[in-house]
């Protein structure tokens, strides 16, 4: 049983990769999970609001361009970013707790 945390080049963070059963894991070393998870959660908003940033930009060169080829992939690319943001959310409502 063994807990590695794998950087996400998508999500620019590093994400719990849980191999077995949480409940086999002893006390403290779902302190220490927990721990370092909590510590990656707390980046999420922030990284959050500089894909916001990013979607912004994106979206500014859209209502400028006029070339229907490049305005079909800003709109991916947004479409891409906000994917992003979605997964954000989903790792940032997960809050394992310890089992006893």
């Amino acid at each position: 049983m063994s807990v590695e945390f794998i950087y996400d080049s998508r999500l620019c963070l590093s994400l719990p990769s849980l191999h077995g059963s949480w409940k086999e894991l002893n006390e403290k070393s779902q302190e220490q999970i927990l721990a370092k998870w909590e510590s990656i959660r707390g980046t999420i908003p922030d990284r959050i609001k500089e894909i916001e940033e990013e979607i912004e930009t994106v979206h500014e060169q859209l209502t400028r361009e006029e070339d229907f080829e490049r305005s079909c992939e800003l709109n991916l690319e947004m479409a891409e970013l906000a994917s992003a943001i979605n997964d954000l959310w989903i790792w940032f409502r997960l809050t394992p707790s310890l089992t006893t």
